[in-house]
């Protein structure tokens, strides 16, 4: 017997990027585990990425090329040859592009967060083709504008800090079941002393086990911290001497932020004056205390409606404020990504396009573009989808119109897969993927600091191929020549970060590959002494970008589209506000069809508050319907206090193939996007609940 260990990364949407150890003997990998020796990831992995092997072995994977031979949505394919399947693929496209090539849409997300896997061949492919562009910002673009105004780029506080923090606010995120490294270091923070406060609507798993949970009204976000401004300015809780020296339009601010007194941010935000000063008191305190620190962990809960993007964007400037960002484990964290020297031009090669004009489509309206006939202002009628990464039957916001869109018998949809998900059943060409331990990649992280490989571990399952490969194979069909689309993973690899980039410095690819992983080169505290990537150099209380992209200059409160406050009328008809965080045991759609994790999970769940139950006869059990104008889904009620009152709670999300209404939690969120970043308003969203007769 031969047996080998090879490094691996993590491919999923999660920041903590995880470097793995595979253990392979004659061919097969008999074992995933967590790099011991990798800082962060310190040798444990999630329960869904522990059974990464069960998933790569699972019985339904896919292994062999199929057309459809049912109706869309039935799932009823025949095995094909990939030379029949690549053929058709290129003979449909040649004929749609002859018209009008933006007839044609990729849609792609972060099914792998791969550098190479992700968007490299693939928009190497669609640019030359001249597709219409994907809008990708089903996640995280609404926060990461706000912050970006605010810090100048994805860049906070290093994960590995934050265990020296005395304070910790853990804001819009649940660790525990999303980011498990972090959970790690906050834990041993409040082994040390550290005070943890979770601020969240639901009093989730993380919520639960910290000192403090503040549960506030969805979309309010932005109101508490300009409350905590009020407080911080208002008993000069301040450092004085950073906000001259490394901020902008203090003086503005201050003006808006009296404005927001703890009684106004109250009625607001639902919560009680005490809580506010009590919070605020409590961070400018943490800030100033010698030797201590004060952190903020804000995560993607907080920007999943209307004002997302402005309400990260307050948060954000809270650090500079009290000058937290002098301590390494002070200061705020979002994202890490923009970290990272990143090459993606020269990965993803937008000028193929040659200066063409290529419409924008985004992810998140699917449902509506799908649907849309051609004219002036829309452009052509897609008429062709190539789906990979993605499952936007599953995840995607007003699902009935998604599903709509994918049954037009009209539309050719390619979908590259592992399994046959609920988007797969609309293709009329399925095409099967390999997983991440049967192709090179290379990562980042959006969580810690770490440019990281992933080796292959074993040969492609049945006849899976790489998404390169087949862009690769199909790029010769389409009669594209040049050598860029014949590069090999590795050389893709290759590409993936600016090596003369001082934070890469001595990046290599072929001593990445051995080694697993890199730290970039970056200080303990980014911003002790200020240096933001803003145009000023400073972080902008006041934006004059902002001001010139229509927005408001300043940090503000926008509310809701669907709340009690600014919807009096539709609350009067849905008067329960919904929320559809992250399944501890999924990764958004990924792992449902994992029967031991679908199976630790249960069913579908809604919980209710024993109020908001009572009034409509739920008791805990039953089966509850969720409704509004858009749709509806089943769910067993689970009637607990962790929903604050006029809050209901779907944990998701769940295949709807695997659900017994054939439905999940999307059926009733919205298509309308942020106030910046044009994300989804996944967390703005009014719903009335009923028993519902099984």
């Amino acid at each position: 017997m031969t047996t080998t260990q090879v490094r691996a990364t993590c491919p999923h949407d999660c920041p903590d990027t995880c470097a793995l150890l595979i253990t392979v003997e004659d061919g097969v990998a008999t074992e995933v585990k967590g790099d011991p020796d990798h800082p962060t990831t310190a040798g444990v992995l999630c329960t869904k990425v522990a059974r990464y092997a069960e998933r790569t072995y699972h019985e339904e994977r896919l292994l062999h090329p199929m057309k459809r031979v049912g109706k869309k949505g039935e799932g009823k394919f025949a095995r094909i040859s990939w030379d029949e399947a690549l053929d058709t693929i290129s003979a449909r496209l040649k004929d749609i592009a002859a018209r009008d090539p933006q007839a044609i849409l990729p849609y792609s997300y972060c099914g792998t967060m791969g550098l190479v896997q992700g968007e490299s061949m693939s928009l190497r492919f669609f640019h030359q083709l001249g597709a219409s562009l994907l809008d990708r910002t089903i996640c995280a673009s609404a926060g990461a504008t706000g912050y970006k105004y605010t810090i100048g780029g994805s860049i906070g506080t290093d994960m590995e800090q934050f265990q020296d923090a005395r304070l910790i606010i853990i804001w819009g995120g649940n660790p525990i079941a999303s980011n498990l490294h972090f959970w790690t270091r906050a834990q041993e923070a409040k082994r040390r002393g550290a005070r943890l406060i979770a601020i969240d609507p639901y009093r989730s798993l993380t919520a639960e086990k910290c000192h403090q949970h503040i549960a506030l009204l969805p979309g309010t976000d932005s109101a508490l911290a300009l409350g905590m401004m009020h407080v911080l300015i208002r008993d000069d809780l301040l450092d004085h001497d950073y906000i001259a020296r490394h901020t902008l339009g203090f003086a503005q601010l201050k003006d808006r932020a009296a404005e927001w007194t703890p009684e106004r941010t109250a009625t607001t935000c639902g919560i009680s004056a005490g809580e506010v000063v009590n919070l605020a008191r409590e961070y400018g305190a943490a800030a100033a205390s010698s030797g201590g620190a004060a952190a903020i962990r804000v995560n993607y809960g907080v920007q999943r409606v209307r004002g997302g993007g402005m309400a990260v964007r307050a948060i954000a400037c809270l650090p500079a404020l009290v000058g937290a960002w002098r301590h390494p484990a002070g200061g705020i964290q979002l994202s890490s990504s923009g970290t990272f020297p990143t090459n993606k031009p020269k990965l993803q090669r937008p000028d193929l396009l040659n200066g063409r004009r290529a419409r924008t489509i985004n992810m998140t309206t699917i449902g509506d573009d799908l649907l849309k006939d051609s004219s002036p202002e829309f452009g052509p009628k897609v008429e062709a989808v190539i789906v990979y990464n993605a499952n936007p039957v599953a995840i995607a916001p007003d699902s009935g119109k998604v599903m709509r869109g994918f049954e037009r018998e009209d539309l050719f949809t390619v979908v590259m897969e592992h399994f046959q998900t609920d988007t797969a059943d609309y293709a009329d060409i399925l095409l099967p993927a390999t997983t991440q331990l049967e192709h090179v990649d290379t990562h980042t992280s959006y969580g810690h600091l770490y440019m990281m490989a992933n080796n292959a571990a074993i040969a492609p399952m049945g006849e899976a191929k790489a998404n390169t490969e087949v862009f690769r194979l199909l790029a010769a069909r389409m009669g594209f020549n040049a050598p860029i689309f014949r590069e090999t993973d590795d050389e893709l690899a290759a590409q993936a970060f600016d090596k003369t980039h001082p934070r890469a410095v001595h990046f290599d690819w072929e001593s990445l590959k051995r080694t697993g992983w890199q730290k970039l080169n970056m200080p303990a505290a980014p911003f002790a002494e200020g240096g933001f990537p803003t145009p000023s150099g400073k972080c902008e209380f006041y934006s004059d970008t902002m001001l010139a992209d229509g927005l408001d200059p300043l940090p503000a409160y926008i509310a809701p589209y669907e709340s009690i406050a600014s919807n009096p009328q539709l609350a009067a008809k849905y008067p329960l506000a919904m929320i559809s965080p992250p399944a501890r045991n999924f990764l958004n759609s990924t792992f449902v069809n994992v029967k031991s994790l679908r199976s630790a999970e249960g069913e579908p769940h809604l919980d209710i508050h024993p109020h908001d139950a009572a009034a409509r006869g739920i008791a805990h059990g039953d089966m509850a319907r969720i409704f509004n104008d858009r749709g509806t889904f089943v769910a067993r009620a689970r009637v607990t206090d962790k929903a604050r009152q006029g809050l209901v709670v779907g944990l998701s999300v769940w295949w709807k193939k695997l659900v017994t209404d054939g439905k999940n939690a999307n059926e009733v969120t919205s298509q309308r996007l942020t106030d910046m970043g044009r994300a989804p308003t996944f967390y703005d969203t009014l719903v009335e609940v009923q028993k519902h007769a099984a």
